[in-house]
């Protein structure tokens, strides 16, 4: 049976305090998109300032551009893995506000960066933006499991996305800050095309140290939020249970606790729950050394395996001491889950507690270590699912995002100061972010619960891709590169509003919702690393191999026309594998598919579109 806190969680009612959890982990990813996102004006004004009289005249080298982006996406893998597994290890609040403060003071950095050349400022403002990856990549399996373990079954989708759309409202305000420093400052200077004012050096560094902010201002609710009662209620059973799991261990763990003594501990704590492994003898410990005791002890092996099995058994006995008063721990733990969730959901406390201590089943086959054979066999498909589905769609959303001016560079007029230059850049990015991202994620919002995960990820995918070889092949021939028309904005537009409503969006919303409260973090971790891994070979890749000749100091590759077919193609790939790999989750609660049959567990193809498939058959909760 389920703990009372979660089930009631699941049944709660949308209350205040989920509309607060919202804005309290949204701004996180408010102030990921915002710092990630503002670079494209960002090397535009760098290319004025430190690249002025160089033979590029004024644009960054392609490998300075490339740096700066990688940079901080490979800061985010780390961040993911890292934070991710902090997060089921420590606990969720506990390493919250950790990324989030690591996320201020590397905003404030970037802003600091300085050195006596171009060389160093830009060497460490790459360092800057690594370490505001790490908080970056640690604030998305956080807030993804903290939201998904906060909402009720009904509306957790809704939740969640809710969370990610914040993401698009960083990209706009991060366009909006731009435009009107890059205003203010184009009003009190004399800048030109052919000179570029020392004060231009402020305005990257003010754009940067502003994304400090928003975050800054949701440290101190973060810190005030409580702990998941998944997490309360899970973390030490797992952890004792996971010593206890198999029967030599059990018998040894008792054993040790009869010989130290104990007794009243065996009574009460394993006597009740494991009364089939108290064929254990009672032996004199004042002659544990005499062989015949030792095969006493374990009868039907030779004395040298006899003592092996002591040896192990001592080292039970040390493990036993550390453990022997988890069932107080988890008592106290399911308590405090219990009492913090009273505060969420405005209910009695009566409702929620516990009647009895809820110990971990010696028999059950749940408590198994994160990537063992078992994991894979369980877990395996839906991490695969989940980490390709999003390596993929990184792909394209960054690589179209981070060079957006590379693809409507026939919006930018040449001749600009750098003030205009930014703006220009700027202005487009927020015409995009208004017009096409922002709606899509409202629109995952409203249909995300109503349709489900998986037809909108294929969907999403789908229309992508169509809209990527729509620009891409009559690229050339349409003069696009020279000047892009109404036909091509609104095709661009589609891509964009499709990757959020749909793989973009549900690849944050499914891996907190499919793995196990003890994996979850981790898993969600995994997951999204796998994406910015994508991120960092779209976004580089597609800075080099878009360019049919040489310009700007890129080297001729494949073109546009190739680099967006090859865009498309990967759409359809994603479309591909989320078909017959992703599991569809909506209606069910974390628990129902965290504890999926293991029959059904192995039907994982050809699910989707096929009526009462597309929701799996309602299991049995067990304790977490």
């Amino acid at each position: 049976m389920a703990l009372k806190v979660l089930s009631a969680l699941d049944s709660a009612k949308t209350q205040y305090y989920h509309f607060k959890a919202i804005i309290i982990a949204g701004m996180g990813l408010f102030t990921d998109a915002y710092d990630l996102f503002c670079l494209s004006p960002i090397i535009k004004i760098l290319g004025h300032v430190y690249y002025e009289d160089s033979d590029l005249k004024n644009q960054v080298p392609a490998w300075v551009a490339s740096t700066l982006v990688g940079i901080a996406l490979l800061g985010t893998v780390f961040g993911q893995l890292l934070f991710g597994r902090l997060g089921d290890q420590v606990g969720r609040r506990r390493v919250y506000g950790l990324s989030l403060m690591l996320m201020v003071l590397s905003s404030i950095g970037c802003g600091l960066s300085v050195g006596k050349s171009t060389r160093y400022v830009l060497t460490t403002l790459a360092f800057f933006r690594f370490m505001l990856g790490l908080g970056i990549g640690g604030d998305y399996p956080l807030s993804a499991t903290i939201m998904s373990e906060f909402a009720n079954k009904r509306t957790r989708g809704r939740f969640i996305a809710a969370v990610f759309t914040m993401q698009g409202f960083g990209i706009l305000v991060s366009s909006m800050v731009t435009m009107v420093v890059c205003a203010i400052f184009n009003r009190a200077s004399q800048a030109t095309a052919e000179h570029t004012p020392e004060e231009a050096d402020l305005v990257w560094r003010i754009i940067l140290m502003i994304g400090a902010i928003p975050a800054g201002m949701t440290y101190y609710w973060r810190m005030m939020m409580p702990e998941t009662a998944s997490f309360s209620s899970a973390i030490h059973l797992s952890d004792a249970s996971g010593y206890a799991n198999s029967t030599p261990t059990l018998n040894l763990i008792i054993y040790a606790v009869k010989f130290s003594g104990t007794c009243n501990i065996y009574n009460t704590v394993l006597g009740k729950h494991t009364s089939k492994y108290r064929s254990v003898p009672d032996v004199d410990r004042n002659h544990v050394q005499t062989r015949s005791s030792i095969l006493q002890i374990f009868p039907g092996i030779g004395v040298r395996d006899a003592w092996h099995q002591m040896i192990r058994m001592h080292a039970c006995l040390i493990i036993f001491v550390a453990i022997n008063r988890y069932t107080a721990l988890v008592e106290n733990n399911v308590l405090q889950a219990a009492k913090d969730m009273e505060k969420v959901m405005d209910v009695p406390m009566s409702q929620i507690a516990e009647d009895a201590v809820f110990l971990p089943d010696a028999t059950s086959n749940n408590d198994y270590p994160l990537l063992s054979k078992q994991f894979f066999r369980r877990h395996g498909r839906d991490l695969f699912a989940c980490a390709s589905t999003w390596f993929l769609v990184d792909i394209v959303f960054y690589s179209s995002q981070l060079f957006q001016s590379q693809i409507y560079k026939g919006y930018l007029p040449d001749g600009q100061n750098v003030y205009q230059d930014a703006y220009n850049v700027a202005r487009l990015g927020a015409i995009v972010a208004v017009c096409s991202t922002i709606p899509g994620y409202f629109a995952t919002v409203y249909f995300i619960d109503r349709v489900g995960r998986v037809k909108i990820q294929i969907m999403g995918f789908f229309f992508m891709a169509v809209g990527l070889l729509s620009i891409g092949i009559p690229y050339y021939a349409q003069a696009w590169d020279k000047k892009a028309n109404t036909g091509f904005m609104f095709l661009y537009g589609l891509t964009f509003f499709f990757s959020n409503f749909g793989p973009n969006t549900t690849t944050f919303i499914v891996p907190a919702e499919l793995f196990p409260a003890r994996f979850r973090s981790t898993c969600h971790g995994i997951s999204g690393a796998a994406g910015k891994v994508g991120a960092i070979i779209g976004a580089v890749g597609f800075l080099w191999a878009s360019h049919n000749k040489n310009e700007g100091g890129h080297p001729k590759a494949i073109g546009m026309t190739a680099a967006l077919e090859i865009l498309g193609g990967v759409c359809i790939l994603g479309m591909v594998i989320t078909y017959f790999f992703t599991r569809e989750t909506m209606g069910r609660s974390l628990e129902e598919n965290e504890n999926e049959d293991d029959e059904y567990a192995e039907m994982r193809v050809l699910r989707c579109f096929k009526g009462s498939c597309a929701v799996p058959p309602q299991s049995s909760v067990a304790a977490v």
